[in-house]
């Protein structure tokens, strides 16, 4: 049995179950970055949010935001099936999906959906199986939403579809979104699906400097709010460049999970999802406004039924 290892346990989140259930619960009451309180099971018939961005930092930055996401996306239905879009960090690697075997986290293992992942597999072209990118790697992007996963799931056996995506190509993106639509309207299961991706990255020396960060941050995300997926991977189209020239480092658009975000988009729009809104923003400076000059963006997002 593959078993992907719960690698940045003990340093991006805690490693024990009982802190790590604590510390998931004090990002979902966090009341000024979470969403102030528990997802509840409530069995609702329909599902309204199928798709969310999560940030992928550690927990004490990130996890606040997160929670709001997969509150949006747990509470009063718990999905079967929960398909995670991540990526690369480092290096390159193949456009992949981990086939089979189950992902580790210290409050119990998820189980890969390996009929999704059959049924995927026959339909696209572009992702291919690969155990050996998940495996053998410390990625964070897809890590740090397992443990919320399994939090939120409860004693339900939700289990995960785990994709990493290299493509930045807007006409790659578009197939692999329908090929991952596809396979959920043939699944008669209750699926959703999560983006993990940061907003801008930079080095940060001043308040003049993070204001225009969230400006940029913000005219990325009304890209999102409007599903507009192919304008989103062309910011240097909407926002001025001038505005980069303020950063003496990373002087261009930097949000890591771009194409993810726009993967998400592509596919709920073939899903025929038109509703979408921002739930929280924030920067690791609003966390804690240290001397590290270096600053993180963090985003929560969902499109939904109308």
């Amino acid at each position: 049995m593959v078993v992907r290892k719960a690698v940045l346990a003990g340093s991006w989140y805690s490693s024990s179950r009982e802190h790590l259930e604590k510390e998931i619960k004090e990002c979902f009451l966090n009341e000024k970055f979470g969403p102030g309180k528990l997802p509840t099971t409530t069995k609702a018939s329909e599902r309204k949010v199928v798709g969310a961005v999560s940030p992928h930092a550690g927990y004490r930055f990130s996890g606040p935001c997160a929670a709001n996401s997969f509150y949006s996306l747990f509470n009063g239905k718990i999905p079967d099936i929960v398909v995670v879009i991540g990526f690369y960090h480092r290096g390159l690697g193949p456009n992949a999906v981990l086939k089979k075997g189950m992902w580790e986290t210290p409050l119990g293992n998820l189980h890969v959906d390996e009929n999704f992942t059959e049924e995927l597999l026959k339909t696209s072209e572009i992702i291919k199986p690969n155990d050996k990118v998940f495996i053998d790697s410390d990625e964070n992007s897809i890590e740090l939403q397992m443990p919320f996963i399994k939090f939120c799931s409860q004693d339900s056996d939700t289990k995960i579809v785990p994709i990493k995506i290299i493509s930045h190509e807007i006409k790659i993106l578009g197939a692999i979104s329908l090929d991952i639509a596809n396979t959920i309207k043939k699944i008669n299961k209750d699926i959703v699906i999560v983006s993990s991706s940061d907003m801008s990255h930079y080095n940060i020396y001043n308040e003049e400097q993070l204001k225009i960060m969230k400006e940029i941050d913000k005219k990325e995300i009304n890209q999102f709010i409007h599903i507009k997926g192919e304008e989103f991977l062309n910011p240097k189209d909407y926002i001025d460049k001038s505005m980069y020239q303020a950063f003496a480092m990373g002087g261009g658009p930097t949000v890591c999970g771009r194409h993810t975000i726009a993967t998400l988009m592509f596919t709920c729009k073939n899903l025929g999802l038109t509703k979408s809104e921002c739930l929280k923003y924030y920067t690791s400076k609003d966390i804690e406004f240290s001397a590290n000059p270096w600053t993180v963006g963090y985003f929560s997002g969902i499109i939904s039924k109308s």
